[in-house]
């Protein structure tokens, strides 16, 4: 696409978001037109559709942020596009999902917004999303789905779960990657989580799970998970690994159960005789919420180019937790984890992970660059 395509998409796109409404308005027009063409496609999602609108603009902005940079956003298209071989897509659903999105983008922007050359744009955009999904799923052999049954359940805390399966065949990915999940009491609402040990021959596999308020899927696994439970994943997604070299020291920051895919890499990364520097930040508002950090610092313990420190914001544990004692090893450190981080230390040249929430993420980057930090060394995924 070209420069003028890329500004006319992006222009009509925040012309919709900037409306009071808008975006929800587009995806319930998008997701009604859809469905009305082509009512076969609708058993491919679930029941309530709230998450998956949201999903839908997410993935919509991000491409469209990303447009001038191909290559980047032609290997998220194509995570996408292996990932929906678990819906049972095929070619011909991403032509009628094009038309349905082109019919609803201009219904929604009217005749003075929509014009000739901005619906060339949008079909050549939605021409390029379309080929890189449906390209890099045709060439994946692997299976659409590995399906697992549930072996373990631990409650961390009252809101925290690990829970370890075991995959009726292994799963091949990258430590720091995530996967879709769907349980079996919310079909076809699937979860995106990150493994917190690397891949292994034997199919053995582990999630950590932290109940999200108002949510369908968390409170579930959280409250409601079994042994004996079959859960069933997607494809491998993510790239943040990709970026990382591995002779160049790390500065890793994880807040709650962000530190699965961080703590999968440490472990994958204690199996090498030789490993660059690596500091890790855990953080939490209580030092409850530090709850994997006794596994961190035996990783530690035998890794002399390991650091961790764990973070809090207040010092004591909330009056409702059941004391477990205090934590092993030394004392956190109380204060907001990018503020601590940005002023523990010099992180030029390290690449540097970040996973936690949106906020946390965004905080932790704009102190990191107060700090004198290149933020192209930052990497985090964008979901």
């Amino acid at each position: 696409m070209d420069a003028r395509a890329i500004s006319l998409v992006r222009t009509t796109f925040k012309a919709v978001a900037a409306v009071e409404g808008g975006p929800e308005k587009l995806t319930s027009s998008f997701y009604a037109i859809l469905f009305a063409r082509n009512p076969q496609v609708r058993d491919f999602f679930p029941a309530a559709m709230d998450v998956q609108r949201d999903k839908l603009v997410a993935a919509i902005a991000h491409i469209v942020d990303q447009l001038e940079d191909l290559d980047r956003v032609l290997t998220f298209l194509a995570q996408l596009g292996r990932d929906h071989r678990k819906y049972g897509v095929v070619d011909a659903h991403y032509a009628a999902v094009g038309d349905a999105l082109i019919t609803a983008l201009e219904q929604f922007a009217g005749a003075e917004l929509w014009t000739e050359e901005v619906d060339a744009a949008w079909r050549d955009a939605i021409a390029v999303i379309a080929g890189a999904m449906m390209d890099a799923a045709n060439a994946d052999d692997g299976p659409p789905v590995w399906q697992g049954t549930v072996v373990d359940h631990i409650r961390a805390l009252e809101d925290v779960s690990i829970v370890r399966l075991q995959l009726d065949q292994p799963m091949d990915y990258s430590a720091g990657q995530y996967v879709s999940v769907s349980i079996p009491s919310r079909p076809r609402m699937w979860r995106y989580l990150s493994p917190a040990i690397p891949a292994n021959a034997e199919g053995q596999i582990e999630f950590h799970v932290r109940r999200v308020s108002g949510g369908w899927v968390s409170p579930a696994v959280v409250s409601n998970t079994v042994v004996g439970d079959r859960w069933t994943m997607g494809s491998p997604l993510g790239s943040m690994t990709r970026h990382t070299a591995e002779d160049r020291d790390r500065l890793l920051i994880a807040s709650g159960t962000g530190v699965a895919p961080l703590r999968a890499q440490l472990m994958e990364m204690a199996s090498r005789s030789v490993n660059a520097r690596v500091h890790l930040f855990v953080g939490g508002k209580y030092p409850c919420d530090l709850y994997d950090l006794p596994t961190l610092q035996l990783i530690a313990s035998t890794n002399p180019w390991l650091s961790v420190v764990g973070v809090v914001e207040d010092e004591e544990d909330p009056w409702w937790y059941q004391d477990h004692g205090p934590l092993a090893g030394p004392a956190p450190i109380v204060g907001q984890i990018g503020k601590v981080v940005a002023e523990f230390g010099t992180w030029s040249g390290r690449d540097i992970q970040i996973v936690g929430s949106p906020s946390m993420i965004n905080t932790t980057k704009f102190r990191l660059q107060a700090a004198g930090v290149d933020l192209s060394f930052v990497h985090h995924d964008p979901w």
